[in-house]
């Protein structure tokens, strides 16, 4: 059988303020810190990684946290909104919660027959808490505040605004497998079938919309997901037959990945699932030391003096 995409595998976004950002997605979205590097291009930034309790594929919200660096502006050409999955009944929680810890939201709405809550993150990146139209089976990671009643269950879709959706659709449909399920007005739902979470990118068309610009919250880049070496060799060489400029796998120590522009403006990653993030810890201890690439473990006397402390 021909290798399927297998839905989002992260979303990697920038922030100014790394403890501001770990206070947020830990304490009060309730998220396990599950590894905590550095940018593999910049050791003297951060790399921090969110998700369920193994960081299991299309739960991984990852941030580069550039300190002090000015604020986005969302546009075309961008990733726009991250949704993660929450249970039935859940959004009154989160709006009291929001609302104790001065988090900015509004009310919440519904589209494409789903609840939401929109909520903006300390650096202004714009998520949506959905409750889906089909109950999400994913198990999540819980905290003493947030527990398995409410809680995110890893992502729901990304959106990305763009000028003209034509290319993106096509780059979804031909390379990616993915099928346009619903449409209203200038935003169409595109879906896989291939997992049951993490299944759904939106593309929002606004042709007289200015091109957004990447700094803090804004998403760098989206990545789809791929089982082994094998299918992202697979998918490398179909990417690579469309024109597109596609670079070789690169190791991430984590995953291994290979990156490209699509026609709309954002960057795209395919990222496999092996060799996963207790490949340097153990499963309790995720996210609790510094774990540095090996091509940067001869720095870490300065990076560890250098990086902001974390407090956790």
């Amino acid at each position: 059988m021909e290798p399927r995409i297998l839905g989002l595998h992260h979303i990697t976004a920038i922030t100014n303020s790394a403890q501001r950002n770990l206070d947020f997605y830990t304490k009060v979205l309730g998220l396990r810190m599950v590894k905590k590097t550095v940018n593999f291009d910049d050791p003297s930034t951060y790399h921090l990684y969110y998700g369920d309790e193994s960081g299991s594929a299309g739960t991984i919200l990852t941030f580069f946290p550039w300190e002090g660096m000015m604020a986005g502006r969302r546009g075309t050409a961008q990733a726009t909104e991250i949704g993660y999955s929450v249970p039935e009944g859940s959004l009154d929680f989160w709006m009291k919660r929001f609302d104790a810890h001065g988090i900015t939201y509004n009310k919440p709405s519904e589209k494409f027959g789903e609840k939401y809550l929109t909520v903006l993150d300390p650096d202004g990146m714009k998520l949506e808490l959905v409750v889906s139209k089909t109950p999400d089976p994913r198990t999540p990671w819980t905290t003493d505040e947030v527990d398995a009643s409410v809680a995110t269950r890893g992502f729901h879709h990304v959106t990305l605004t763009l000028a003209s959706i034509k290319g993106t659709a096509d780059v979804l449909t031909d390379i990616f497998g993915y099928k346009l399920i619903e449409q209203h007005v200038n935003r169409y739902r595109y879906a896989t079938d291939t997992v049951e979470g993490a299944a759904l990118v939106e593309l929002v068309e606004v042709p007289s919309e200015k091109r957004g610009h990447v700094a803090a919250g804004s998403v760098h880049h989206v990545a789809f997901r791929v089982k082994d070496d094998a299918a992202h060799a697979h998918f490398r060489q179909k990417i690579a037959a469309k024109g597109f400029n596609v670079t070789q796998q690169i190791d991430r120590d984590y995953f291994h990945a290979i990156y490209f522009r699509e026609p709309g403006g954002v960057l795209f990653e395919v990222a496999t699932d092996n060799p996963g993030f207790t490949v340097d810890e153990p499963l309790a201890q995720l996210g609790t030391g510094l774990m540095l690439p090996k091509q940067h473990e001869r720095l870490r006397p300065q990076l560890e003096a250098t990086l902001p402390k974390l407090d956790y």
